[in-house]
């Protein structure tokens, strides 16, 4: 049981690991706020993310979410994961890292695809910028 509801490892497009606990009740949530997953679990290992956002109050933004009865209802969501993080600046970094990452389905949002067409944190462009430097291209 410690699987459906223990924690969960999701990783940004930098490489950074970032550990979210699971919660399916309201009484799970944790108090402040931090970044948030709507995720569908398929045959008990199988996560796939739905939509990644962002909160300053987690009880006041998940209870009654409008994208949580589309994510549940029409594309299967099962769970929450929520991540805590203090600063806002913080938050809206790895909610970019999340999403450039794993590109849910319910997030709209720029997949990079060119040197202009990097993260907007700054942090997150150095990073993405090593990560092309060292990309090895196909041949094919």
């Amino acid at each position: 049981m410690w699987i459906l509801f223990g924690w969960h490892t999701w990783w940004g497009e930098s490489g950074r690991p970032y550990r979210f606990k699971i919660t399916l009740t309201k009484k799970g949530l944790p108090e402040g706020g931090g970044i948030y997953v709507f995720v569908r679990r398929r045959f008990v290992f199988f996560l796939f993310p739905l939509y990644i956002g962002k909160a300053t109050n987690f009880k006041s933004r998940l209870i009654g979410h409008e994208r949580w009865w589309e994510a549940w209802w029409k594309r299967g969501a099962t769970e929450r994961h929520v991540l805590v993080i203090k600063k806002p600046g913080d938050r809206a970094r790895v909610e970019e890292d999340l999403i450039r990452n794993y590109q849910p389905r319910m997030n709209d949002i720029l997949i990079p695809r060119g040197a202009n067409d990097g993260p907007n944190n700054v942090r997150l462009r150095r990073w993405w910028k090593i990560k092309r430097w060292f990309r090895i291209p196909f041949f094919g």
